[in-house]
Formats: C-alpha cells, structure tokens, sequence
C-alpha cells in the first residue's frame, strides 16, 4: 500500500503530543484517495439528513407539550445522547475488529496503522468526564481540605494568621477554577460525544464503508430505547410514530444509497476494503 500524509484533523493545537504517540505506535498512515473519496453528493446527503433530523425534532417539541417537566426532558436527551455514545463506540469497535479479522494480512496491517483515528476521539470523549469528576472531587474537599491546607502552610510558615489566609485563599480560588472547569467540561462532553456520534468516532479513518454499515445500528438501538422509556411529547400516535420510525428508515435507506454509490461511483466494495 502507498504511504500517505496523516489526516490533517488528527494533529491538532490540543491534541499534538497525544497524537505523536499514537503515531508513533501505530504509524502515520490514513485511508488513499481511492478509498476515502470527497464525494460532495454523500457529504451533502448526510448535512441533509442531519439538518432534517434537527428541525423534525425542534418541530415535534414545539408543536405538541412535553410529556414530562423540561428538566425530565433535558436530562432524557443527556442520556440519550450518552447511549448513542455507548452503542456506537461498542459497534464501532466490533466493526474495526470484523474488518481486521475477515481482512487478508496485508489489509489487516493497513487497518491496524489507521487505528489512531477512533482511538483519538475515543480519548477525547474520556478527557471530558475525567474533568468532571475532577472538578466534583475538588468542589467536595475530597482532593484538598481545609485542615490539609493548613497542615501544609503551617509547615512552610508556621501557625498563625498567614498560614490561615492563605489556605483560605487557596481553597477560593480552587472552588472557583473548579466551577468554571466544571461547566466548561460539561459543555466540552456534551459537544464531544455529539461529534464521535456524528463522526461514528471517525471510523472512516479506518475505511470509508465503515460509517455507513454502523449507523443503522444506532438509530435502531435509539428506536427501541425510545420505545421502551416512552415518548418525550404528547403527540397523538400516528405522528409520534411517523417521526420515531422516520429517522432510523432515512438513515437506513441513505446507508444503503452511500454503499451503493461508493461502489458504483468509486469502486469501493466490502469485498474490495477486505483485500478478498
């Protein structure tokens, strides 16, 4: 196989030294023109779609009342989006691990250098609830307390007045760094896990039919989730279930239409991406 230059998104200003790493331990090598093609017609259809998603799901909420309070509702869509986190990244590792099982040695090698690119956006979503609970542990005294502090300062200085100031000082600056590092974290995980799941945690580094094969199984895994906890509106049925069995039929029918024309446009088969 031809050695190309990296993927420009993996080096990025954040990221270099983690992205050295994984270079260095796993190669420098991304998918070749010929099989990671800039199709404008497939990039377009999934901007469509995703925009049709999110103005179906604005319509839907505003046009009929929540089924519950709008905290339940906020919080139910968290968790929706931590399962579509779940589910993709278990598939997305099953996927990248058929491929390189069922791949002939020499694709398999070629799949295993390309690895860094789901393993950087696997990380990048970790770094988020790292900080999280960092921020928690640091706002509840479980990190660093009061009688620590001043254990610390009395050893520097001595008991006494300085010693107090500044374990207090210490500690209000701590909360406060600890707080604004808190909704910044939550802001980043949220923002984080909605791009892995968007990107299918950039399983098109590995191959490009790889997006297409696994996201029919998040939106059916979210249709039966849905299913299962209820609807978030107060829609009458044959509403509610046109737009709980549109999104998982769309993007089912567009993943067949995107391997269809990968083939068809580009050559780009499973049979091909396997080296059989």
């Amino acid at each position: 196989m031809n050695r190309v230059s990296p993927h420009p998104g993996i080096r990025t200003a954040g990221g270099g030294a983690v992205s050295g790493v994984f270079h260095a331990v796993m190669g420098e090598s991304s998918p070749p023109p010929d099989e990671r093609p800039e199709d404008k017609v497939i990039s377009a259809m999934r901007m469509g779609r995703t925009v049709l998603g999110i103005v179906a799901a604005i319509w839907i909420v505003v046009a009929y009342p929540l089924s519950d309070g709008r905290e339940e509702f906020v919080l139910g869509k968290l968790v929706e989006l931590g399962l579509s986190c779940g589910v993709l990244m278990a598939g997305t590792f099953v996927g990248i691990a058929a491929f390189l099982i069922a791949g002939t040695p020499d694709r398999r090698r070629v799949f295993a250098r390309r690895l860094s690119g789901p393993a950087l956006s696997t990380l990048s979503l970790a770094v988020g609830p790292a900080v999280i609970w960092l921020s928690l542990a640091t706002l509840k005294g479980d990190l660093v307390d009061e009688p620590g502090l001043v254990a610390f300062f009395s050893s520097i200085f001595g008991r006494g007045i300085i010693c107090s100031l500044l374990s207090l000082l210490v500690l209000v600056i701590g909360a406060l760094l600890a707080v604004v590092l808190l909704v910044a974290s939550i802001l980043y995980t949220i923002v984080a896990a909605y791009v892995c799941v968007s990107t299918c945690f950039r399983a098109s580094s590995v191959h490009q039919l790889l997006p297409a094969l696994l996201s029919p199984l998040l939106v059916w895994a979210l249709f039966a989730f849905q299913l299962f906890t209820g609807p978030d509106v107060a829609a009458p049925p044959e509403v509610l279930y046109t737009f709980l069995l549109g999104g998982p039929l769309t993007v089912t029918a567009l993943s067949v239409w995107e391997v269809r024309r990968l083939r068809a446009r580009h050559g780009i088969t499973l049979r091909t991406a396997l080296g059989r």
